[in-house]
């Protein structure tokens, strides 16, 4: 029984850290939903390599469909989301935010509500790294703060 219990904290303490497969590192990903049929995710994309990769697709079972968007600017405040099928370029050495407002990853026709506390499993493709699988924890309590970082 204790082993078990071992197990289980050691499986959610590793799902909790950031996600790196070779030179490319998630930091700080979350998951909220804005209603009972959509929700986004968002994080930090570390490049430590050096050359540049590129975010090129996502899957998710979270949702029916899964995509890499956008927010552009129509002009006089009217803000649209766009699916960004060239993906997100990953600088080398540097990095790139999935943040409200701005570049990330939208789950449309949710399997099942985002509830606190739950995780979201996705699985990320690169084109240099190739596929990383991050277990993105819901966290429908985040405030945004200044310059789209986020915060409790």
């Amino acid at each position: 029984m204790t082993l078990t219990r071992f197990s289980a904290a050691l499986a959610a303490t590793l799902l909790a850290g950031p996600a790196l497969a070779e030179d490319i590192l998630i930091e700080d990903a979350y998951a909220r939903a804005s209603n009972a049929r959509a929700g986004a995710a968002f994080m930090v994309i570390h490049n430590q390599g050096s050359a540049e990769d590129r975010l090129i697709d996502i899957r998710s079972d979270a949702a029916a469909r899964v995509e890499l968007h956008s927010h552009r600017d129509m002009g006089d405040g009217v803000m649209k989301m766009t699916h960004v099928e060239a993906g997100f370029a990953i600088p080398a050495g540097g990095s790139h935010a999935l943040a409200r407002g701005g570049d990330h990853v939208m789950f449309m026709g949710l399997a099942a509500p985002f509830e606190q506390g739950a995780t979201v499993t996705v699985t990320l493709t690169f084109e240099r790294a190739g596929e990383i699988e991050v277990a993105i924890p819901v966290d429908l309590e985040r405030q945004q703060t200044d310059h789209g970082k986020t915060g409790h």
